[in-house]
């Protein structure tokens, strides 16, 4: 069993990015999250199942060459989107 706030090992970040395999679809979930912002449900749903039920508070370490650290996890996903690095986790 997982603990709570833990990343996705790289099994379940397959499954998870399984549906958003394709960055169309990966990139409408950035413009959900564009749009909404981190406080939308829909948008925590996918931050609480990446994370095994529960959001991460800051600061977030990540697999980012030259950019480790982000405030929190928001920042971090928005990143993601922003630089259409759909696949890349903490």
């Amino acid at each position: 069993a997982q603990q709570l706030g833990t990343p996705l090992s790289d099994q379940e970040y397959r499954q998870f990015f399984r549906s958003l395999r394709t960055a169309r679809r990966a990139s409408t979930a950035c413009i959900l999250r564009a749009l909404y912002g981190c406080q939308n449900p829909l948008v925590q749903r996918l931050d609480e199942y990446e994370n095994h039920g529960v959001i991460p508070e800051g600061p977030i370490c990540s697999e980012v060459p030259g950019t480790p650290f982000f405030p929190d996890f928001c920042t971090f996903a928005f990143y993601r989107c922003t630089r259409k690095k759909y696949f890349i986790k903490v």
